[in-house]
Parts: structure tokens; C-alpha cells; sequence
């Protein structure tokens, strides 16, 4: 209620000052809303050509009522009034007239309507609605106070009297800067907001502004203030006589707004112009520097200052300016602008490469170019990138190995020359699919192992075959793959191909000069081994002459010898045993000289190791070395030639021998053989001597081709068995023992690890 008086003040005001109804009839409703027993209040003019109510002002209008518009009418209310002056709403929505429905559809209907006009010359009512439970009497108090105060309007207020008729949103404040009257405008600028939020469309130090407006008896301009989204522009005009300060505003939020805007664009170009690495630079027709950001200095070397009047062509190279400025002069005559690519000289005399976007400043009657606006930026380093992939395209195209390019779908996109060379396409045909060019297993592996190597450490590699699109002989290659990736984040790969038919040509003459060796050292081997031979054949043959012998006799000596029989038969069967061993002499020896390719397969090591033994077992017997087997027998299986792998085994064997035989000569000694899988999938075989060692020197030189320290040796039995246990995939080292003497340890792949690798 404490705001009631101000909005009577107002409403008196508008009203005294005629200005338009519906500014009077807002202030009105204004007033009667601010009672708390008042739900709303609605001012009506009377239409005399139609015969109808009709709403004023900008507040909440009640619905159309029911039936046809053009038969409405409003006369037989108007009537009533004009005899009873007020009628309660449930008299109203008894008569038949157009409000009565209009108060029904808005379920409106307790309250009252009384006459009241605030026109001269034109009927209206004003229309309240009250809260349920609230007496009506006092609204006909409420009738007869309006009615007294418009009928002594003419003596009221007679300070401000041009506030109403202001067009600017204004109102009145005493000395305390407490609101006193507001103007139609103002009100219009509140709308549907209630009048004690006037305050907020103030700024926060109105107070100080009014007693600083009225101490010094002058007017406060272009004061700001916020409410909501909208911006203020306050003045404050004092009237001292009266101790009263008018304040007048005007909505400047697009003004303001824009001036913002306009001064954080200016802000942001300011800020794009000093700290942008392009160039921003401002020309005449002619290319004469008016201005340069400061990265002229970080480009070029120059300052600002130091290029206005200078031309910038004086900087290009000699070989770009020919046709350069010519042609950029008529392609901004013609289509104002243009972009241009060219060598430009730093300060310090060598040259980038510039990148410059001109457009063209033209005068606004005449169309003619009258300035230049360029934006500069230094290539060089994506010009010198752009060199080298045409230069790495160039050396691509002419590798002699065959390069692919593979997308990440596994899809062939690319094949050099000799790519398609080796893979027997013609130049015409498409891209062959991956899975043409490569066997089933090396696809697989390649898909399994392949792409995730190359994604985690850029490259994988491995040997295979590729397959000529024409179905011919496969061609063997060492393959690198290698993973990159697009600026966009993609990733592709290229594979690099290297034939190796002449390698493998190469190494398998070589595994051929090694077989002949290695069957040489076996001959060798041999004679070395003839005298202890002979013994193993001549015992079997001696014993089988004396079995023979001996059985001729007992066959004599049948008659008188009933046991003759028996004995004949016991001799027999033992000429049989010595007659098989012999052979299995002669056999294993045959198998030892077998010469041919190798013939990989599974072998049984410790079975192998027997052999071995067995063949220089003679020769230990006569050195007086005992050969300590420890040979399990669930080694797992190992993949190899066993000729090769028993010549190994015998020539390590026959190292100790003869290192034994020199440490403890006629002496008793023992070399120790083992066999044992490990923890990884190999087999480790370990032959141990009790001889004199070697040294660290001589460890290193052991395995060098012709090296040996024995006077009559050739120096090829370690470096021989080394190679061959190498191309079972194995290794053969040294070790010096602590104690003396020397362990020869040779490590070959489980036939499960060869598998799982192949």
C-alpha cells in the first residue's frame, strides 16, 4: 500500500495533462492492482457507433465473448449505468450483453463495474475484480473518490506541468530521491512490472546523484544504468525552489551495445594486428608501403616505420618480379583482389617464400583502386616440404624395389614401377587386392603380427614370397612394412619390397659349399677316426671267425657229442650278433658319409648324442677319457639335419678328447655331456672338458675360420659347426670354466617355438 499514493499521483498527473487514454487508463489499473484485496482491474471506453465496451491500455484484455461479433452489444449495460452508476459483476453477467460473456469465458465474477469517464465527452467503466470472501462495499467508496478527484483535477499539481507530455520515459523525485510522479512514457518502459521496481531502472547512486544535482544546482548527463538486458541513459535536471529533481532516460541498449561491440572489434583487430604472425600490410595502387603490422620485424627484419614509403617490390627476387606486379595490378583492377606466391628478401639477405592475399580499396563514386590491403604469411616451410615430397615422390618412382602403398583397409592404392615390374602388371591394370600378392600363411602373419608391430614402433619386417599377378614363380623379398600418419590423424602404411632371388641363389650355393665341407671334414673325420673303426669292425669279424670255427668242430664231432647240436646252434646265433653289429658299423658309418642335401626333420637329441659318442668312443678309450652321459630321455624334439648335427656333436666331442689328452696325458679324465630344455623353448647341449682352457684372447679367435692350435689342424671344425647350427636357427658359444678347462655350449630351437615362428 506505501506505493498507492505515487501511483495516484501518476495517474492524476497523465490525467491532468491529457495525455493519450490508454496511458490514463494504465496508470489507473496500475493504481487499483496495488490493493491486496484487488485481483484485477480493466478500464473500458465506450464505442458509440458500435455499441460496445473496448478495452484501453496494454495490460490484460478479457476474452471475445460468445456468438456473432457483429451482433455484440454492449447498450443495455451502458444504459443501467448511466441510471445505477454501478452494478455488481454478478448483476452484469445476468443481462444479455457482449461483456456478460466476456466475464463468463473469463470466469470472472466477483467485483463490481461503475461508470466512470476519463475522456471528456466519452462514457467508460471500470471493471474490478476482487478476491473471493472480500465485501464490495467499499468499492463504492473507491467510485466516489475517483469521481471527487476528477472533478477537482484542475487544482491539483501544478508543479512539472510538461512531465507527462514527455516523450522520454521521466519522473519526479523529492529531495530524498524517492519517486513522486512518472510520466506515460515511463510507465510504458515498466509494462507489466510493478511500480516499486521503478528504483531498479535508477543507477545505484541515484540518491547521490539527486542531492549532488540539487547541492549544485546543475544538471548530471549521461549517467548509465543496467536492468535486465536493457541500458539507461539517465539525466538529472534539479528544481531547487522545490527541492525536486526530474530525471529523464533514454533506452540507449542498442547504442551502447553497439558502441561495445564496435570498440572490442576495434579492441580484437588491435590485438589480430600486433600479435598475428601474418603480415597485415597497407598499400597504394603503386606498392608503396602506408603501413605494416608488427610482424614485419618477425618476418622481414624491418620495423613499421622503417617500410612506409619504401615499394614493396624492391624486396621481391629478381626472377618473380618480371611478371609479378603487372599481373597483380590488373587482376585488382578487374576483379579486386588476388593472391600471389613469391620470394621475398629478409634483412639479413636471404629469402622466404610469401604468400600475400590483396584486395583492392576503390573510391566509392568512381570505382578507382586508391589503396591495397595485403595479408602476408611466410611458405617457406610448406614450400620446402612440398620440394621434398616431390623429390621423395621422384626417388619412389624410381627405386629399383618395389614400393605399395596400403590404406588402412588393407587395400593396395599405389605400386611404383617396379612394383608392378616384379608383380608382372601392365601399366593399364588396376590395383591388384592384397591377398593376390601374398600366400595364405604370410597374409596371415602379416594381418596378425604385421600391422600391430608397425603401429607400436613404426616398422616390422620380415622375409616372404610375393606372387606375380600372371600366376608365375613366386619372387622371394625382404619386406618392411612401415606405418605413417596423415595430418588428419589416419593412418596408412607402405610396404618396401627387396628381392632376394639373387640372395637366395647366393645362399643356396653357399649351403651347398657348406655341405661339401662339412662332407670333407667328415672324410677327414674319418681317417682320423680309421684305426678306431677298424678295431670296432675287426672285433665282431674275429669273433665271428672263432664262432665259425668252433662250430665246424662241434659239427665233427656230432656222433659222440650229444651237446655237438646245441653248440653248433649257440655259435651260430652268436656269428648272427657280431655279423649284425658289424653291419651297424658299416651302417652308421655309410650314414656319416652320406653326402646330398640336407634333409630336415624332427631328431631325438640324446639319441643323436649316443651316435656320436659311439663313433669316437674307440678313440676316447684309447686317451683314456671317460664320456659321462646325461641324456634324459623326454627332450623335446629338434628341428635339423641329423648328419650335420652329429658331425657337430663329434667334432665337440673330439675337442674335449684331445684337450683332455693333453691336460692329464695317460692319465684317467671325463668329459661331461648334457642335455636340457629351457625355460624359453630351447634345448641346451653342453660338452665339458677337463683340459687346459684357453684364454679370453683366444675364446674370441676359436670360431675364426683356420684358426687352431693344434699343429696339424685346419681351423675350419668350430667355425663349420658354428655355421651349421646357426642355419638350424641355434647358436654355438665358448665358456671358460672357473675351475679350468673349457664348456662348448650349443643352444637349438624346440621344434614348438619353430613351428609357433613359422
Amino acid at each position: 500500500m506505501s506505493r498507492i499514493p505515487l501511483r495516484l499521483h501518476t495517474w492524476l498527473r497523465l490525467q491532468r495533462e491529457d495525455v493519450p487514454l490508454s496511458a490514463r487508463a494504465d496508470a489507473l489499473c496500475r493504481v487499483l492492482r496495488g490493493c491486496a484485496e484487488v485481483r484485477q482491474a480493466y478500464y473500458l471506453s465506450w464505442q458509440e457507433a458500435a455499441g460496445i465496451y473496448a478495452h484501453e491500455g496494454s495490460g490484460q484484455h478479457l476474452p471475445p465473448g460468445q456468438g456473432d461479433p457483429s451482433l455484440a452489444s454492449d447498450r443495455a449495460l451502458f444504459e443501467r449505468l448511466g441510471q445505477e452508476g454501478r452494478l455488481s459483476l454478478e448483476q452484469v453477467r445476468k443481462l444479455d450483453v457482449w461483456l456478460a460473456g466476456r466475464l463468463r469465458r473469463a470466469a470472472i465474477s466477483h467485483g463490481q463495474v461503475f461508470e466512470l469517464g476519463l475522456a471528456a465527452g466519452q462514457g467508460g467503466l471500470l471493471l474490478v475484480e476482487v478476491a473471493e470472501g472480500v465485501s464490495l462495499d467499499w468499492l463504492g467508496w473507491v467510485q466516489e473518490l475517483l469521481s471527487t478527484l476528477l472533478g477537482l483535477l484542475n487544482g491539483l499539481l501544478r508543479a512539472s506541468p510538461l512531465l507527462g507530455h514527455d516523450p522520454q520515459p521521466s519522473l519526479l523525485l523529492d529531495a530524498q530521491a524517492r519517486p513522486l510522479e512518472l510520466n506515460a512514457a515511463l510507465l510504458t518502459l515498466l509494462a507489466d512490472l510493478p511500480m516499486s521496481q521503478v528504483l531498479r531502472l535508477l543507477p545505484v547512486n541515484h540518491a547521490a546523484l539527486v542531492r549532488a544535482c540539487l547541492e549544485q544546482r546543475r544538471a548530471i548527463e549521461a549517467v548509465e544504468a543496467q536492468c535486465d538486458a536493457r541500458i539507461l541513459v539517465w539525466t538529472f535536471i534539479p528544481d531547487p525552489q522545490e527541492q525536486r529533481v526530474l530525471a529523464r532516460c533514454q533506452d540507449a541498449t542498442e547504442q551502447v551495445l553497439a558502441e561495445r561491440e564496435a570498440a572490442k572489434a576495434r579492441r580484437l583487430y588491435r590485438l589480430i594486428t600486433e600479435n598475428t604472425t601474418d603480415l597485415i600490410s597497407r598499400h597504394t595502387p603503386d606498392g608503396r608501403f602506408l603501413d605494416a603490422s608488427p610482424a614485419s620485424w618477425t618476418l622481414l627484419g624491418y620495423w613499421p616505420e622503417e617500410l612506409r614509403g619504401q615499394l614493396a617490390q624492391g624486396l621481391f627476387h629478381a626472377r618473380d618480379l618480371a611478371q609479378l606486379v603487372q599481373r597483380t595490378r590488373d587482376a585488382l583492377e578487374q576483379d579486386g583482389y588476388h593472391t600471389m606466391t613469391y620470394r621475398i628478401r629478409h634483412r639479413d639477405g636471404h629469402y622466404l617464400w610469401f604468400e600475400t592475399a590483396s584486395r583492392a580499396i576503390r573510391e566509392t563514386y568512381t570505382g578507382a583502386v586508391v589503396e591495397v590491403v595485403s595479408v602476408s604469411r611466410d611458405i617457406t616451410a610448406r614450400v620446402q616440404a612440398e620440394e621434398n615430397r616431390r623429390r621423395l615422390a621422384e626417388v619412389v618412382e624410381a627405386n629399383t624395389d618395389p614400393v605399395l602403398f596400403i590404406d588402412p583397409d588393407g587395400r593396395v592404392t599405389y605400386l611404383n614401377p617396379a612394383a608392378r615390374r616384379t608383380l608382372r602388371l601392365a601399366p593399364e591394370q588396376g590395383m591388384p587386392a592384397l591377398a593376390e600378392l601374398l600366400a595364405a600363411d604370410d597374409l596371415a602373419r602379416l594381418q596378425r603380427d604385421g600391422w600391430r608391430s608397425a603401429e607400436q614402433a613404426g616398422v616390422w619386417s620380415t622375409d616372404l614370397r610375393l606372387r606375380p599377378a600372371d600366376g608365375g614363380a613366386s619372387v622371394p623379398v625382404s619386406l618392411v612394412l612401415l606405418a605413417h600418419r596423415a595430418a588428419g590423424g589416419e593412418r596408412y602404411y607402405s610396404l618396401v619390397a627387396r628381392d632376394m632371388t639373387e640372395r637366395e641363389l647366393r645362399e643356396a650355393q653357399q649351403r651347398r659349399h657348406q655341405d661339401e665341407l662339412a662332407h670333407t671334414a667328415r672324410l677327414v673325420t674319418l681317417g682320423e677316426l680309421a684305426s678306431g673303426i677298424a678295431h670296432e669292425i675287426n672285433q665282431p669279424l674275429a669273433a665271428v671267425v672263432n664262432y665259425a670255427s668252433a662250430s665246424q668242430r662241434y659239427l665233427q664231432a656230432l656222433g659222440s657229442n650229444p651237446q655237438a647240436a646245441e653248440r653248433v646252434a649257440q655259435g651260430l646265433e652268436r656269428i648272427t650278433e657280431h655279423a649284425n653289429h658289424a653291419s651297424a658299423v658299416i651302417k652308421r658309418l655309410r650314414a656319416f658319409l652320406r653326402k646330398g642335401q640336407r634333409r630336415m626333420q624332427a631328431l631325438d637329441v640324446a639319441e643323436v648324442a649316443r651316435e656320436a659318442v659311439r663313433l669316437c668312443a674307440w678313440e676316447a678309450d684309447a686317451c683314456q677319457v671317460a664320456i659321462d652321459e646325461q641324456l634324459p630321455d623326454n627332450l623335446p624334439p629338434v628341428y635339423a639335419d641329423r648328419v650335420l648335427l652329429e658331425q657337430v656333436l663329434l667334432n665337440l666331442l673330439r675337442n674335449a678328447i684331445e684337450a683332455n689328452r693333453e691336460a692329464h696325458p695317460r692319465q684317467p679324465s671325463s668329459i661331461l655331456l648334457v642335455a636340457r630344455p629351457l625355460a624359453e623353448g630351447r634345448l641346451e647341449i653342453d660338452v665339458r672338458d677337463q683340459g687346459p682352457g684357453v684364454g679370453e684372447a683366444e675364446l674370441e679367435r676359436i670360431f675364426t675360420p683356420f684358426y687352431t692350435s693344434k699343429p696339424d689342424g685346419l681351423g675350419l671344425g668350430l667355425s663349420m659347426s658354428r655355421s651349421i647350427v646357426e642355419g638350424f636357427g641355434g647358436s654355438l658359444d665358448g665358456v671358460r670354466e672357473a675351475g679350468g678347462g673349457l664348456l662348448m655350449r650349443c643352444r637349438l630351437p624346440a621344434i614348438e617355438q619353430q613351428r609357433d615362428q613359422e
